[in-house]
């Protein structure tokens, strides 16, 4: 089978929806498949090009076996709602044309966000007689709506007109939850196009583990410190604000919040820090690689936050990854959303609503006293986390792919 898998973010990205991108092509390469991913120069979550890429066209990587076909795209240094259309459009007409440069494949992967991505694989797909799966990601209209970034107008008719075509328009549509498929029933996509494939992990990694101590050693937090930690994208759907308030509730004070990461709130969040002048609070830069699994060994608890409106309409990438090293969670979603469900059904950690920061901090301060709670917190993640091991949700989704390809 020849496959082109087509998104916006690919490796060397390491967070976000590039690394499932990653591991779907490698998966399809390693069982023989002709497979090549078209995609945009890296740029995430700093929001900022490597030098070398600024102004390149088009380039094509080798990376692991794998065609890697990197398109321009424009990328704005400080993120706005009309920036982030341009961007996206922008990337859409330049792989577009290069996608039509390209050999026929025999199916094409579509990974939503961009939403118009849809159009355009409608386009190819028509001009190159072939079918495409529409795999999302993140729901990008209900979660602009649900957070207040878009109000009802023509622009939001618009954007649900284009998800609406991409549904009807393609083979199959994927989506990473249940409750995602709930939303494209809803939405009216019939049964027989739906698939779920939701995000995986390697859960066999044979690489031995940083020794215990050695992030907090390198980044001066002590020992006995109760590390309470959110590493990932900081951007408005993840609400973060909701862990600046709880901070100053804090009464243990060998409790702190650490704020890691990077993304387009980063610079607000670090000025409020420093405005409200929260001693317990550590904002440290984007962990990499053996820096990022030194701090979940050092990790007491994880975060896994969404703003009050987030919905359905995206889930984090992260949350498989904290499960596999068995750590506790303490997510703050609304009750009804896939994240509070998920962690109700797998026992992991606890749910707190959005806006409670009061509780919140009484949590903590619990579990800072409760290692054996924190202890069966992290064995029922690990537990959980088995039915999303790679191998298995790769294999059915490529069967799949193997269908449409033979029709």
């Amino acid at each position: 089978m020849r496959a082109i898998v087509w998104g916006i973010n690919y490796a060397p990205e390491f967070t976000g929806i590039a690394p499932h991108s990653v591991a779907l092509c490698e998966f399809l390469h390693a069982r023989g498949d002709d497979v090549s991913m078209v995609t945009g120069f890296p740029y995430y979550p700093s929001w900022e090009k490597l030098s070398a890429d600024c102004g390149r066209l088009y380039r094509t990587d080798q990376i692991n076996g794998v065609s890697v076909h990197r398109c321009w795209q424009f990328v704005p240094k400080r993120v706005s709602a009309l920036k982030r259309i341009f961007h996206e459009a922008s990337f859409v007409f330049t792989s577009t044309l290069r996608a039509l440069s390209l050999s026929r494949a025999d199916v094409y992967v579509l990974v939503s966000p961009p939403l118009v991505l849809g159009v355009a694989g409608w386009l190819v797909g028509k001009i190159k007689s072939a079918p495409f799966v529409f795999h999302v990601q993140d729901m990008q209209p209900d979660a602009a709506v649900g957070l207040g970034m878009l109000k009802a107008s023509w622009f939001t008719r618009a954007l649900y007109w284009l998800e609406s075509f991409a549904y009807r328009h393609a083979a199959r549509v994927s989506g990473i939850t249940p409750g995602m498929l709930k939303s494209f029933r809803v939405k009216g996509v019939p049964e027989s196009k739906l698939v779920c494939f939701p995000n995986a992990i390697a859960l066999n990694d044979t690489a031995p583990p940083p020794v215990c101590g050695e992030f907090r050693s390198r980044h001066g937090f002590a020992s006995e410190e109760f590390l309470a930690i959110y590493a990932g994208n900081l951007g408005v759907k993840q609400g973060l604000d909701m862990l600046l308030e709880t901070a100053p509730l804090l009464r243990d004070p060998r409790i702190r919040i650490l704020i890691v990461g990077d993304g387009a709130q980063r610079e607000s969040l670090v000025q409020r820090v420093r405005e409200l002048k929260l001693p317990n609070v550590s904002m440290l830069p984007l962990q990499v690689g053996r820096d990022y699994r030194a701090l979940l060994v050092d990790a007491d608890v994880c975060f896994i936050t969404q703003q009050v409106g987030a919905g359905n309409s995206f889930f984090p990438s992260k949350f498989l990854g904290l499960l596999a090293e068995s750590k506790p969670v303490v997510t703050v979603a609304a009750p009804e959303c896939e994240l509070a469900l998920s962690l109700a059904e797998g026992k992991f950690g606890i749910n707190i609503p959005p806006g409670h920061a009061r509780e919140l901090a009484d949590l903590l301060d619990s579990l800072a006293q409760d290692p054996q709670r924190l202890a069966a917190y992290g064995a029922a993640g690990r537990r959980y986390v088995q039915q999303f091991e790679k191998n298995r949700v790769f294999q059915s989704f490529a069967e799949e792919l193997d269908s449409l390809g033979k029709v």
